[in-house]
């Protein structure tokens, strides 16, 4: 088991009786995550314990604090008596940069955007992604099919997230889980950034619904194929258009939902 569960005492009812079976369980661990850089504290996200230097690096990119996995000079976690800290040391232009865009937010569970007390201040990726990468309906069946072996959290606490990185076949490469949807997929960046991913070698499946930062992460990493498991929101859809983002929705292992990226009716023509 790893320091993101934690086995609690259980007490089963059962329903139309007054049998009681006592037994135990394993729950997600849930814990304060400040981000800080240089010296001054940045936001505070709960997350699960696992995997936190990947979850500073994803973090800082799709918040826009630095641009490449080379604007990071260092990731210290260190505890504290409240939960865990993440020193991120940036390269000094980008630390002067940041400190110019500087936002205080304290965020609840995986939330990407509690806090924010400007609407100009909400994350918002600008560059529209180039796709290359093709997807066959095939590969997203067998990265949909294959994506429960790779979240051992969720198999022991039924309670987590998971993002994963999928090669254009659909074989898994990498996979991360978190309590937060957010934090999930922030974590997954975060890894592929330290591994030297080409964003345009494969694509991501997330296992929670697609709302607009889901949207917006994945193309701050560049990546032009998202597919969740679950229903997008319309402003996802309409960012996910916009940034030219092909986004398959409601994936199961019989079929998925594309809501975005359709191909041109020429592009069909040429393809036939």
């Amino acid at each position: 088991m790893t320091q993101g569960s934690r086995e609690v005492r259980a007490d089963t009812v059962t329903f139309g009786s007054a049998k009681v079976t006592q037994s135990s369980r394993a729950v997600p661990v849930e814990t304060p995550v400040e981000i800080v850089y240089g010296t001054i504290a940045y936001a505070v996200m709960m997350a699960t314990p696992d995997d936190i230097e990947d979850f500073a690096i994803g973090f800082s990119l799709t918040e826009g604090v630095i641009e490449k996995a080379s604007d990071i000079r260092s990731v210290t976690v260190e505890t504290h008596p409240k939960g865990l800290r993440a020193l991120v040391t940036l390269a000094p232009e980008r630390l002067s940069q940041h400190l110019s865009r500087q936002r205080a937010m304290t965020g609840r569970t995986g939330c990407g955007v509690c806090g924010i007390d400007d609407i100009n201040a909400l994350p918002s990726a600008t560059k529209q992604v180039f796709q290359s990468a093709l997807i066959t309906h095939e590969a997203l069946h067998r990265a949909v099919q294959g994506l429960s072996s790779h979240q051992p959290l969720n198999d022991a606490t039924r309670a987590v997230h998971a993002a994963a990185w999928c090669d254009v076949s659909g074989a898994i490469l990498l996979s991360r889980e978190d309590v937060g949807r957010h934090n999930a997929l922030d974590k997954l960046i975060g890894a592929l950034l330290r591994e030297q991913k080409d964003a345009q070698s494969g694509f991501i499946v997330i296992t929670s619904r697609c709302s607009y930062e889901m949207i917006e992460k994945t193309a701050a990493f560049g990546a032009s194929t998202l597919v969740a498991i679950s229903a997008p929101t319309s402003l996802a859809i309409e960012r996910a258009d916009a940034l030219g983002i092909t986004l398959y929705a409601i994936a199961r292992t019989d079929g998925a939902t594309q809501v975005s990226g359709f191909t041109p009716p020429l592009m069909l023509e040429k393809c036939a």
